[in-house]
């Protein structure tokens, strides 16, 4: 069975790349029959932000991406905080000691520096703790049996640094890269264990993968490097027979193209990219989300999914079921996938189309009373169901449709007055009378009869009609005017019919 797991830190918002890689582990576990899991990683308390983690959980839940296991669920490799896991990964990395694969390091801030400003004046363009310099320093390694006993009966704070071997060569293949090789004498001995006794990101990671009995990894390309202190720690610890595959996923990249979509980039070009609204007492650190810009759940996933990797065929619009039947990790692009903002809002539309005003009516009043207008009104329906084959998001239909709810028009004379002549004046009056005179009034005979008087007016139908959606809308471009004639009703229509012929 394969059990794959979304690990996020929560150190803020979840960035839409994050949702990526979580979607896609999603879409592998159940695929096969697999299990999902939510693992916070949140051993970096320098980072860890009040409220991500709940706002990680949520974004997922609002995606239907549920975890199987979890911090909310449980599950039988609990706890899902890597914080509530300290002492695992502590005895874990004493063994790597005793083993003689990791070593302790007191080096201080200083002592590091140091180290760097002299392999830096030896000519070495990148410095790094490794196999070269470690005997130069403050470690297990380098002092004698009697210091190391005498530091730590004292306890004198110190790290655990992964030994790494030089000449060693590293592969792996991965399932969207092919096969990544790299020289240990290119890494550093990493540091596994902190002073502060949190571990990093590298030996909790593996601990817990190996643990959890993950089978397959899928993460950003960002990890891709880090992969081959992550092969060296399944070695010394004899866990590569349950090594789990690896897969990199390429890069979100900015709207033209050039360089990371990055969390600044949604208030730099004015859409999402976070899955939901950050709220904040601050109104400068408030962070717009899809949910709040009137996106669809189901849209975003769609969206989502196709930001760096395609199903082979001309079919674009997924619904989750059959994401989860047509993907496949070896159709993941190597290269980055450019966040194109005009397509995740064509992808909401087509979800809008399918969108029942049951489903929509709640969101609805809740945008149209944020506006001031009263919405819960028996038309709200038909108004709903004319508008949105006009717009792209849910949140644009009261905007958009606000002549429905109110008599305020707001005009746009400079347009008006361009395609305004005298004789529709008279047209306006005449479709007035005949409308209020009719037995039935709905968008058929309101039609019949406007068009008649246009018509025996002998002004073009193309002059007179984008007046008559003005005097009903304020603007001359909109829905079908005898639709919107029917849906404000006959009262309204003539009155508005009037307004426009006296101005």
């Amino acid at each position: 069975m394969n059990r794959l797991r979304f690990a996020p830190s929560p150190t803020g918002a979840l960035h839409i790349g994050g949702i990526r890689t979580a979607l896609y582990n999603y879409l592998l576990a159940r695929q096969n029959g697999g299990r999902f899991i939510l693992r916070i990683e949140d051993t970096d308390q320098t980072r860890y932000v009040p409220g991500a983690e709940e706002y990680i959980i949520r974004a997922l839940n609002w995606l239907g991406l549920t975890p199987d296991e979890g911090p909310v669920q449980g599950g039988p490799f609990a706890s899902y905080r890597q914080s509530e896991r300290m002492a695992i990964y502590r005895d874990y990395a004493l063994t790597l000691v005793q083993d003689g694969k990791a070593y302790y390091a007191w080096d201080t801030p200083e002592d590091l520096e140091q180290m760097r400003q002299r392999l830096t004046d030896r000519g070495v363009p990148t410095p790094k703790y490794d196999a070269s310099v470690r005997g130069e320093m403050k470690n297990s390694l380098s002092l004698s049996s009697d210091e190391v006993a005498e530091l730590l009966e004292a306890n004198v704070p110190y790290t655990i640094r992964l030994k790494v071997d030089p000449g060693q060569s590293i592969m792996i293949q991965d399932k969207i890269r092919g096969e990544v090789v790299f020289d240990s004498t290119e890494l550093d001995d990493k540091v596994l264990l902190k002073a502060d006794g949190y571990p990093t990101y590298h030996l909790a990671n593996v601990v817990d993968d190996h643990l959890m009995e993950i089978t397959d990894v899928i993460r950003g390309e960002e990890w891709l490097p880090s992969t081959a202190h992550h092969v060296l720690l399944y070695r010394a610890f004899g866990w590569q027979g349950t090594m789990p595959s690896f897969s990199h996923l390429p890069l979100i990249l900015k709207p033209d193209g050039h360089g990371k979509l990055s969390k600044r980039d949604g208030q730099k070009f004015g859409f999402p990219v976070f899955p939901l609204a950050w709220p904040s007492d601050n109104p400068e650190e408030s962070i717009e989300g899809f949910d709040s810009y009137g996106f669809e759940p189901a849209a975003v996933i769609n969206f989502l999914a196709f930001l760096g990797w395609n199903p082979g065929t001309e079919q674009e619009i997924f619904s989750l079921e059959e994401l989860i039947r047509v993907f496949d990790p070896e159709r993941i692009h190597k290269g980055g996938a450019r966040f194109d903002y005009d397509k995740a809002l064509w992808f909401n539309q087509q979800y809008l189309q399918q969108l029942s005003f049951a489903d929509a009516h709640e969101r609805l009043v809740q945008y149209g009373t944020a506006a001031g207008y009263n919405v819960d009104v028996p038309h709200l329906e038909a108004v709903y169901n004319l508008m949105k084959a006009r717009v792209h998001r849910l949140i644009e239909v009261i905007p958009q449709g606000y002549y429905f709810f109110t008599d305020a028009l707001v005009f746009d004379d400079m347009e008006i007055n361009k395609k305004w002549v005298p004789e529709v004046a008279v047209v306006l009056q005449k479709a007035a009378d005949a409308i209020s005179a009719l037995d039935v009034f709905n968008h058929e005979t309101a039609a019949a009869a406007a068009k008649e008087i246009i018509q025996a007016s002998g002004i073009k139908m193309g002059v007179v009609m984008p007046l008559l959606r003005a005097a009903l809308t304020g603007t001359t471009q909109g829905p079908d005017v005898f639709a919107i004639a029917e849906v404000l009703g006959r009262e309204k229509t003539v009155s508005r019919f009037l307004q426009m012929s006296n101005r």
